[in-house]
């Protein structure tokens, strides 16, 4: 499926340079085609995947399975990311990555994508650049979930997911499909249900964003900016979105 490559390589696009041969040997890498049902697990936690994954539709979300059942979401991804390439770099998955809703993914062989870093390393420094991102990603979870109010951390992570998805030219005005569920937000930001609901009815009167039926809808860009402390510098795009 082209789709896969094409929307690999404008996700890479968004940070790094690929020139035309780099081009032509994404677009040469085998894949297959996965669906997932909603919460399926793509990657278990202490599984040794020899396949990378790049996200065709829908969101996947990386978490912690706690001995008690439950979860730690870590981060989310959508289109055109690789929530799982670290797996190139390490020997077993230390989190697990699942379907948020239905998704489509293309799996690509590790063993292919490493010839290809052989044979044109701008491809590697690409991918290995999105591991980086991550990173920066979990370190501002970490501030987030430990150092900002309650309305600025729920706010945060939707300024974040908001800008990514603008970036990657997947939102519908100043809305963006995001299926999370309030259960899922709230162990994403360390919430419990009420405290969900209390600060989701915060932002909503003032009048900044909503999230409602799974939709992320921004009513004041600027404003939501500044409650939220968000800076997108740590994501590392080379330009903004439009």
């Amino acid at each position: 499926m082209a789709q896969a490559h094409q929307i690999l390589i404008r996700k890479l696009k968004e940070h790094s340079r690929l020139g035309a041969e780099d081009v032509a040997a994404i677009n040469s890498l085998s894949h297959t085609v996965r669906e997932l049902a909603n919460s399926e697990d793509l990657i278990r936690q202490g599984d040794d995947p020899a396949v990378s994954a790049v996200v065709i539709s829908g969101m996947v979300a990386r978490y912690h399975l706690l001995r008690n059942g439950r979860r730690q979401y870590l981060s989310f991804h959508m289109a055109g990311d690789m929530p799982d390439s670290q797996a190139l770099f390490i020997d077993k998955m230390d989190h697990a990555v699942c379907a948020i809703g239905p998704v489509h993914i293309a799996a690509i062989p590790h063993k292919e994508l490493l010839t290809a870093f052989n044979r044109r390393p701008s491809i590697g420094f690409a991918i290995w650049r999105e591991t980086l991102i991550d990173a920066a990603i979990f370190r501002e979870a970490i501030t987030n979930n430990s150092a900002r109010a309650m309305p600025a951390r729920m706010g945060h992570l939707f300024c974040e997911l908001f800008y990514r998805a603008r970036s990657s030219g997947l939102t519908e005005g100043n809305t963006f499909a995001a299926p999370i569920s309030l259960v899922q937000l709230g162990e994403t930001l360390g919430m419990s249900i009420a405290t969900v609901n209390r600060t989701l009815q915060q932002l909503r009167v003032s009048q900044v964003v909503d999230f409602q039926r799974g939709e992320i809808e921004v009513k004041n860009w600027k404003r939501l900016a500044e409650i939220s402390q968000f800076n997108p510098s740590y994501l590392h795009l080379k330009k903004p979105p439009p």
